[in-house]
C-alpha cells in the first residue's frame, strides 16, 4: 500500500480485547480533501478504528501514520487533536447554557479556559472566523440563540462547526444523521459535501440513503477488517456485503 498523497494512513492495524480481534490487520487509505463512509454491523470494528486513530486505543500492530509523515501510535489523544485531527461523536456535545456564538468561540479559544475564553477581546480576524464557521454549518443567523434551544440536527451542526473552528484537517464523524428529520438529513449531506475538499472526512454510518446522498467512496468493514470498498451501488451488489450487513 502507497500513502502518496493521503491524509491517513492505516496498515495492519490489530486490535485484541480479552482475545477478541477488534481490529484484524485492517487497511484503509484517505485521500487529501476526501470524504468517506464507512459502513458495516455492529461490532465490525468502526469505532475501535476510530479509537485508535484519535489515539484513545493503541493497537497491538500496524501502521498508523497521519499527512507526510506523523506516526500516530506515538501520540496521545490531546497531541492528535492539535495535530488536526477532530472527532464527531455520535450524541452532540455543546455548551448549551451559552450561545451558538459562545460555542464556537470556545472551541476557537482552544487552549484558553472557558472564563477566560468568554472575557477574551475578540480580534477582527477572529470574529470573522466565527462568522465564515456559523455561515458553514447554516448557524449564522442562529448566533445569539442558546445551544439549548436548537433543534437536535442544528446541535449536531453547531458540533461540527466547533470542530471547524480548530482548523482540522481530517474530520471524523459518527453517525451524523441518527435521530435527525429527513430534511436535517438532506442538509447534513450538503454540509458534509461543503466541508470535504478543504478537509478529509471520514463518516461512519448506518442510513443507506444517507450514504447514497453523500454519493463518495464507501468501504465495508466486517469482523475487523476491510470486506468491501467502492461505491455504494457496487458494494450493495456484493453477495458477502449482503449476507453479513445488508441481508440483516
Amino acid at each position: 500500500m502507497s500513502r502518496h498523497g493521503s491524509i491517513l494512513y492505516l496498515d495492519g492495524i490489530t486490535v485484541s480485547f480479552d482475545g477478541f480481534k477488534a481490529l484484524n490487520n485492517l487497511s484503509l487509505i484517505i485521500g487529501e480533501g476526501e470524504m468517506r463512509a464507512i459502513i458495516g454491523p455492529n461490532g465490525a470494528g468502526k469505532t475501535t478504528m476510530m479509537d485508535v486513530i484519535t489515539g484513545k486505543t493503541r493497537p497491538q500492530s500496524g501502521e498508523a501514520v497521519f499527512g507526510a509523515a506523523v506516526d500516530l501510535l506515538t501520540r496521545d489523544e490531546t497531541e492528535i487533536a492539535r495535530l488536526g485531527i477532530g472527532r464527531k461523536f455520535q450524541r452532540p456535545s455543546v455548551f448549551e447554557s451559552h450561545t451558538v456564538w459562545d460555542n464556537v468561540e470556545l472551541a476557537l479559544a482552544g487552549h484558553r479556559g472557558v472564563a477566560e475564553a468568554l472575557f477574551h477581546r475578540l480580534a477582527p480576524q477572529e470574529k470573522q472566523r466565527i462568522e465564515e464557521v456559523l455561515d458553514t454549518v447554516g448557524l449564522l443567523s442562529q448566533g445569539r440563540r442558546l445551544a439549548a434551544h436548537l433543534s437536535h440536527g442544528q446541535k449536531q451542526w453547531l458540533e461540527i462547526g466547533m470542530l471547524l473552528a480548530q482548523e482540522p484537517q481530517l474530520l471524523l464523524v459518527d453517525e451524523p444523521v441518527a435521530g435527525m428529520t429527513d430534511d436535517e438529513t438532506a442538509e447534513t449531506a450538503r454540509l458534509l459535501k461543503r466541508i470535504a475538499g478543504s478537509k478529509a472526512v471520514v463518516v461512519v454510518e448506518h442510513d443507506m440513503s444517507f450514504v447514497r446522498e453523500l454519493g463518495v467512496k464507501v468501504t465495508v468493514l466486517h469482523e475487523g477488517a476491510v470486506l468491501a470498498e467502492g461505491p455504494l451501488e457496487q458494494v450493495s451488489a456484493e453477495p458477502r456485503v449482503i449476507e453479513v450487513y445488508l441481508g440483516r
